[in-house]
């Protein structure tokens, strides 16, 4: 899937005034996160917003907006826009879906794993302070 990038660079602009934003590559798109949580993702199939729970009535209720699902099941407090957005309609969804996220209290990004090794890396050595495995006993 592809990334919109003219939607993208809407809600770049949208969030500009924000300090705390890290853009995340997710669910085939970009996901925009405040203070660690989710605000919106922008990909080939249009804006999600998450306005939580309390929200979703009012998001509901503008044009082109339906629940966000995921392998057939509603993701509460998520709503996905179709269509083509201008810079004016996606502040107003950002609006919408900052009002919730700003309430959450901020995570803190997760320590990326460390990558494991492929077959031709070979393994560390031992060093001389390493004991040898013992054999073991049938």
């Amino acid at each position: 899937m592809a990334i919109d990038e003219k939607l993208s660079e809407h809600v770049r602009t949208a969030l500009s005034d924000v300090d705390q934003v890290r853009e995340v590559k997710m669910f085939g798109g970009i996901g925009f996160m405040l203070n660690g949580n989710m605000v919106a993702a922008t990909s080939d199939r249009g804006l999600l917003v998450r306005v939580g729970e309390p929200g979703e009535t009012e998001a509901l209720s503008r044009p082109n907006a339906e629940p966000m699902l995921m392998n057939g099941r509603v993701m509460k407090g998520y709503i996905r826009i179709k269509g083509t957005l201008d810079a004016r309609s996606v502040k107003s969804w950002l609006r919408l879906a900052r009002a919730f996220v700003e309430t959450l209290p901020a995570k803190q990004a997760a320590a990326k794993p460390k990558p494991k090794r492929t077959v031709a890396e070979p393994k560390p050595k031992r060093t001389a302070a390493e004991p040898k495995r013992k054999a073991r006993n049938p």
